[in-house]
């Protein structure tokens, strides 16, 4: 747990399949470098389903299915998923910053890296740095693991 983990946003998880988003090649370079420091890559299960959803709608159904062939053959990924105590402290934490832009999976992703003590994100979401994560696709960070 927690500095061996980094969470993986939608945003991360489809720039890091996609090779036409403009953070692809950020994306495979911090994962590669990730999993050469034998770093594990956490998603919840609510991120697959937005991004399998959201590969498909913007590059279409091979995208989708590259999404989920990559969570399910590689070991470098592992998927936590929002069961019902996850999903009542979600809807507490979406209720409590509703005046924030941040979705709904955003909130249980935030949880989620809250409960299991992880700090950085392989996302461009820039709600990760508002609710004090570090997102390592970020221009400023992106260098730094």
């Amino acid at each position: 747990m927690g500095r061996a983990e980094v969470f993986v946003d939608t945003s991360g998880l489809c720039a890091l399949v996609d090779k036409r988003d403009t953070h692809h090649r950020a994306a495979r370079d911090v994962c590669v470098a990730l999993a050469r420091e034998g770093r594990r890559l956490v998603l919840s299960d609510l991120v697959v389903a937005e991004g399998a959803t959201l590969a498909k709608v913007r590059s279409g159904a091979h995208v989708a299915l590259r999404v989920l062939d990559l969570i399910e053959q590689s070991v470098a990924f592992r998927v936590e998923h929002v069961d019902p105590a996850r999903f009542e402290s979600t809807k507490a934490y979406f209720r409590r910053h509703a005046d924030h832009g941040y979705s709904f999976v955003d909130c249980s992703s935030f949880v989620l890296m809250r409960e299991l003590r992880i700090r950085q994100a392989v996302t461009t979401d820039g709600h990760f740095r508002e609710a004090g994560f570090e997102p390592l696709l970020d221009a400023r960070t992106a260098t730094r693991l």
